[in-house]
């Protein structure tokens, strides 16, 4: 099932299924992977099949007649107070024990601690659902609902451990180096998880590569669905007329992987001859953050405008709003920024990093092409095109009729359910059986190896904050809550 072709129409016949939908964190607008969630449970039952998300904080918006089940966590990198040290009252479990302790320590544990809390919530309701289908969380408890007999479908929409080698290679220092090597410790245990389940879905050809290569999942237990737009709700706007010299991108900002900063240099080269240039970031900066400060270093104050935690409606008048739209990238397992924006008619500059050529559709046609991590490339490609008065109706008409070609949630629920179906006639047949916690909870080795203390850099402010040392190791922001409406994929 090749790119381009994964979203063919097809039906679903059969009797319905009962979907357990795992996600270790929701959020509606931030990170994507409550997007994907929200729309696919919303297909799959209207395709007739009953769906239960189970979810971490921050909690999916789910639509009439989808059943949440809220796995509360300590949430410690909720805004606007990240990496908290929590009250002895909000402990309620070994599990939040054990997630406290390991975010202490730099690490990044949602994914283990979110699948210990599935488990738990799910090994006494095996007869309730056919099957249990998990969102990248990728932790121990998957496998051990797979051991206890459970069918187990995984999504990977990219493999993490491309994020950690980017962001890797594009820190600053050798500390924060160190840092990112630490956070992005729990993708040992992803790639174990990988390599047992039976079955995994991704969303592009690129993301089937790298999972190959980088998890090293036989490609025989890995099929290829991508996700969808609606391009009913993303759709030109005739009543809202394009704002003259307005850039708009979905970019986490202080994640070296979605190649803001390459734009940024780019809108400050492309100002110092067109000063009306502006742009227009989906997503949520922090405070002295490198982007800010490299919006204050290229004299972009005032030029660049942040917006997060708008609806839908408010993100499809932005489209139209704008002249261009970019992605600039380094790498996208997929991307819904891309097609969102092509579904909107607007026209769009992109770069080739990971499954972007694939998505996007051919250079001059359906999109603008530039290679990623290239500034002077992107900004002389924006500026060719702020040229051409006509994009609009060709390059931009183009891409929306590619999306509504290819890309809809519809087209990938009834093609999940063909991957469900198969999953359910192939799997090796396990007995369902209660798995005791405390005889699989000996094989968790949280990591990395090091004592932790109440208070893990020795000192608290009277705030109740852990101290600015300790802020200093963590990542500026983590790539799965990011502050924009980027996906995990998106």
């Amino acid at each position: 099932m090749g790119p381009g072709t994964a979203q063919a129409d097809v039906g679903d016949a059969g009797a319905p299924l009962r979907i357990a939908l795992l996600t270790y964190r929701g959020h509606p607008w931030v990170g994507g992977q409550g997007i994907y969630v929200r729309h696919l449970a919303r297909e799959l039952s209207a395709l007739g099949h009953s769906v239960e998300v189970f979810s971490g904080p921050p909690y999916p918006h789910l639509d009439d007649g989808i059943k949440l089940t809220e796995l509360p966590s300590l949430d410690l990198y909720r805004m606007p107070d990240p990496f908290r040290v929590p009250k002895l009252a909000e402990f309620r479990s070994p599990i939040d024990v054990l997630e406290y302790a390991i975010t202490a320590t730099a690490s990044f544990a949602e994914p283990l601690t979110f699948s210990l809390r599935a488990f738990e919530a799910l090994r006494s309701r095996l007869d309730d659902f056919d099957l249990v289908h998990d969102n990248q969380c990728l932790g121990y408890g998957i496998d051990w609902l797979r051991r206890s007999g459970m069918p187990i479908l995984g999504t990977i929409h990219h493999p993490i451990t491309v994020d950690r080698r980017l962001e890797i290679a594009h820190a600053p220092t050798r500390g924060k180096r160190l840092a990112l090597r630490r956070f992005y410790a729990f993708t040992r245990m992803q790639n174990r998880v990988a390599r047992r389940l039976d079955r995994i879905v991704t969303v592009s050809a690129s993301s089937f590569d790298d999972i190959v290569t980088d998890l090293r999942v036989g490609p025989g237990r890995l099929h290829i669905v991508t996700v969808g737009v609606d391009p009913d709700q993303f759709r030109p706007l005739t009543d809202v007329a394009p704002v003259p010299g307005r850039l708009m991108t979905t970019a986490s900002a202080d994640v070296a992987m979605k190649g803001l900063a390459y734009l940024l240099e780019a809108l400050a080269k492309l100002r110092t001859e067109n000063p009306t240039l502006h742009l227009v970031v989906i997503g949520r900066p922090k405070d002295d953050s490198a982007a800010s400060r490299l919006i204050e270093g290229l004299g972009l104050t005032g030029s660049v405008e942040f917006v997060s935690g708008v609806p839908d409606e408010r993100i499809v008048e932005l489209y139209n709003e704008a002249e261009l739209a970019v992605v600039p990238s380094l790498y996208e397992g997929f991307s819904l920024p891309a097609i969102e924006a092509m579904s909107c008619g607007v026209p769009l500059v992109a770069t080739t990093g990971g499954a972007l050529p694939e998505v996007t559709g051919a250079d001059g046609e359906t999109c603008l092409q530039v290679p990623p991590g290239d500034s002077e490339a992107l900004a002389a490609r924006i500026g060719w095109a702020f040229a051409q008065p006509d994009l609009r109706e060709t390059v931009g008409a183009a891409g929306r009729a590619r999306v509504q070609a290819n890309y809809s949630w519809a087209a990938t629920a009834r093609l999940t359910v063909e991957q469900y179906r198969a999953l359910l006639a192939d799997a090796p047949v396990r007995p369902r059986r209660t798995v005791g916690m405390r005889r699989l909870t000996r094989q968790i080795k949280p990591w990395p190896k090091r004592p932790v203390s109440p208070h893990p850099t020795g000192t608290q402010t009277k705030s109740g904050r852990q101290s600015e040392e300790h802020m200093a190791s963590q990542p500026e922001s983590s790539p799965f809550d990011t502050g924009s409406d980027s996906f995990a994929g998106r």
